[in-house]
């Protein structure tokens, strides 16, 4: 399954760089650099628990239809990160006893399809921090942390330099090191991917 939405990810990448050409629409890419975050910040306030969320983009574009950047980000959750969204979510019963603190730094490459219609793969190398109920360090570990997002980038303001970039996506973690045992048989109830992580990217270019 995880390979069969790899490969169709893959071949969308592939096939976007003619369709996105022979478009030639006003979508395409135009200044060279960009910074960003997720538009998701603004919401952390109104969370409890904090997801204690902060993330940082810098890109820069390669062509009219692709672009390369690298990001810096931090989040901390409560429970195994393949729990379905649904009733049981939020149950202490499916959660660690303590929490994540997520550092972390990646790589992302993006291509326009069609329009604004865009395909993105991102890579990330997490350092991670296992804590208590009482936020104290009790072991740390390496997780990486991949997503394949499908989503659509619109630009606006007066030179269009402005733009937001919502998305859905796949995310797979195929490494997950050095987890405290009470925090471990949590994790193995559930896979090690999550299908329709929303996403919505905010940022500048120039």
């Amino acid at each position: 399954m995880k390979q069969t939405i790899l490969l169709f990810i893959t071949a969308l990448l592939l096939t976007g760089h003619t369709i996105a050409q022979e478009a030639q629409n006003p979508h395409q890419f135009t200044d060279k650099h960009f910074v960003g975050t997720t538009g998701f910040i603004l919401f952390t306030p109104f969370f409890d628990p904090s997801p204690e969320y902060f993330q940082l983009n810098y890109g820069y574009r390669l062509n009219a239809v692709s672009e390369l950047s690298i990001e810096a980000i931090t989040w901390a959750y409560q429970g195994p990160l393949g729990r379905p969204y649904g009733p049981d979510y939020e149950q202490e019963s499916t959660g660690f006893p303590g929490d994540v603190k997520a550092f972390g730094a990646g790589i992302a490459y993006k291509r326009l399809l069609w329009k604004g219609v865009f395909a993105q793969v991102h890579s990330t190398l997490l350092r991670q921090h296992y804590r208590d109920s009482e936020k104290q360090v009790i072991q740390k570990g390496f997780q990486l942390f991949n997503t394949c997002r499908l989503g659509y980038h619109i630009t606006f303001g007066k030179r269009k330099r402005l733009f937001i970039a919502p998305s859905i996506a796949i995310t797979y973690w195929p490494i997950n090191t050095n987890l405290p045992d009470s925090f471990q048989v949590q994790e193995n109830k559930y896979p090690n991917y999550f299908m329709g992580e929303p996403g919505l990217h905010v940022g500048y270019t120039f």
